[in-house]
């Protein structure tokens, strides 16, 4: 088996987070959370598993919704999503996200595009993955400067969501809810905890069985770069041929 890129193990560590979601709903301009929905999609089927369903949005093959993102609210209040992504231009040790800017609102001197529905798929969704490929303490603060979505509630409040993952660039992390804490779990290869440490301006406990994030057995790296990707050209095409360039890169 050829070396696999870090792309590749970020899209196969993902598809394993998603593992018993019968529906995941993937945002527009996310390629590798699309690439793992699909890669799930196409291992249930190797497999005779239960199909799962996907609703990419800016897809029109892989998408059964006709009016965008009004559909995707509908669906998850309805309890009808079982997984989702969210990323940040600031996540915090508490699993809260920023994604209007930086700075004290409404004086951001660093505007992002807003939080649109994040905060209500945040409550609604019960897995959300946290994904930046980006690890630096410029995302990750000790506090965000604006909760576009909160990662816990107060007692009483009820939500059936909120933050299961955060995977990076360095490693991966769990959500623990009841503490409001992440814990890490694998780190990528070349990387090490004083590394990912360095690079995180909030504190995180360490799991004890901390490893590296294992690799794609070879049956799940041939639908990956058999089928899942062409799937994924009619979507992120550009990604899509980035993708080919780093397999190609790797396999020499």
């Amino acid at each position: 088996m050829s070396e696999v890129s870090l792309r590749e193990r970020l899209i196969v560590t993902i598809a394993s987070l998603l593992d018993g979601a019968r529906h995941v709903a993937v945002g527009a301009s996310s390629p590798i959370p699309a690439a793992a929905a699909m890669l799930l999609r196409a291992r249930k089927e190797a497999a005779n598993e239960p199909l799962v369903r996907l609703s990419i949005l800016g897809s029109v093959k892989h998408n059964l919704f006709t009016n965008g993102s009004a559909e995707l609210f509908d669906c998850a209040g309805q309890g009808r999503i079982d997984a989702f992504f969210l990323g940040g231009g600031q996540i915090d040790g508490q699993g809260n996200i920023n994604l209007v800017g930086v700075g004290e609102y409404p004086d951001t001197r660093v505007r992002w595009p807003g939080s649109f529905g994040s905060a209500y798929l945040y409550f609604t969704v019960p897995k959300v993955i946290l994904f930046r490929e980006e690890h630096s303490p410029r995302v990750f603060v000790e506090k965000v400067d604006f909760i576009s979505a909160p990662g816990t509630s107060d007692p009483g409040v009820y939500r059936k969501g909120g933050p299961y993952a955060l995977l990076t660039g360095l490693g991966l992390f769990m959500f623990d809810a009841q503490r409001a804490r992440f814990r890490l779990v694998h780190t990528h290869p070349g990387h090490t905890l004083d590394e990912i440490r360095a690079a995180t301006g909030f504190d995180f406990d360490v799991d004890p069985q901390l490893g590296t994030t294992p690799a794609p057995d070879a049956d799940t790296l041939a639908l990956l770069r058999g089928r899942v990707l062409e799937e994924l050209r009619e979507t992120y095409p550009d990604f899509a041929q980035q993708l080919t360039k780093e397999i190609a890169a790797h396999a020499e």
